[in-house]
């Protein structure tokens, strides 16, 4: 049995979707955890649904992440009122514009970037730092399959923001080596979550263009999708201490209905002016 009493975990994305499983999961776990979002009575509804004990040690901070300034104000939030965390899961995430780059219009398409790849960056740096002084940390970042797919129309931003999201954290990966901090991105599942309606609104407005995330939809809606809390269970095993040597991954449900897709964890071939 997984026990995180005496862990501070921050859970960004906490007020739904796969962010408030893993915040309830952590807290059920004994975590102290700090719900963000930007939403503050979501959050407070999250925290609610806690027993009475771990919503007693949970602490709701609405935040816009996209802030640096507000990322940095919630660190020391998070500090003075719970600890020096150990945990952070950056489950916070837009699907952005579905549309041709051409035709969409860019503030969406920016915003995306900056929501799900600039704002797990900030997170990041805000406390990775009290980790490695701990000598004990665990960093999960939620990313998507689309970053590993064939590229496709419509689905630049979110395909993109996933990308750099998995590049930023293999390189933070690299850089907590031996700290026994760890760093590593998951992909959820296909799951049926507000985001998944949102798309198959979108994609059936766009018509045929937009047709592979009509058929993407339709097979989560006739498959039921994934269990969400495979997601959660996976999150679960990341934060044990069996798992301190799985560093810099990208890291599936189990029995998902997507394959595995290959990622970077083949070896590859050493940069000539390294040999």
């Amino acid at each position: 049995m997984l026990d995180l009493n005496g862990k501070i975990a921050v859970v960004t994305g906490a007020s739904r979707g796969l962010g408030r499983r893993v915040a309830l999961r952590l807290a059920r776990h004994g975590a102290r955890v700090a719900l963000v979002a930007r939403n503050a009575s979501a959050l407070e509804e999250v925290r609610l649904h806690m027993s009475s004990k771990d919503a007693a040690n949970a602490l709701c901070v609405p935040v816009d992440l996209a802030e640096p300034d507000a990322v940095a104000q919630m660190k020391e939030d998070i500090g003075a009122r719970l600890g020096m965390p150990s945990i952070l899961v950056n489950a916070a995430g837009i699907f952005g514009p579905i549309d041709l780059i051409k035709d969409g219009d860019p503030r969406a398409w920016i915003e995306t970037i900056t929501v799900n790849a600039v704002s797990p960056y900030l997170t990041c740096r805000a406390f990775v730092g009290g980790m490695i002084a701990q000598g004990w940390g665990r960093i999960i970042n939620v990313t998507s399959a689309a970053a590993l797919h064939e590229p496709g129309p419509v689905n630049s931003a979110y395909a993109t923001s996933k990308a750099a999201l998995n590049q930023m954290t293999r390189h933070l990966a690299a850089e907590l080596a031996g700290t026994g901090v760890t760093a590593n991105v998951i992909h959820p599942g296909d799951v049926k979550t507000d985001m998944w309606a949102e798309i198959k609104s979108a994609s059936e407005r766009l018509g045929s263009v937009a047709d592979a995330y009509v058929k993407w939809a339709q097979w989560v809606e006739t498959t039921g999708g994934d269990d969400p809390e495979k997601a959660a269970d996976l999150v679960a095993d990341l934060v044990s201490d069996a798992a301190a040597t799985i560093n810099g991954r990208f890291l599936w449900i189990k029995d998902g209905l997507q394959a595995p897709v290959p990622s970077w964890n083949e070896p590859v071939e050493v940069q000539p002016w390294r040999k």
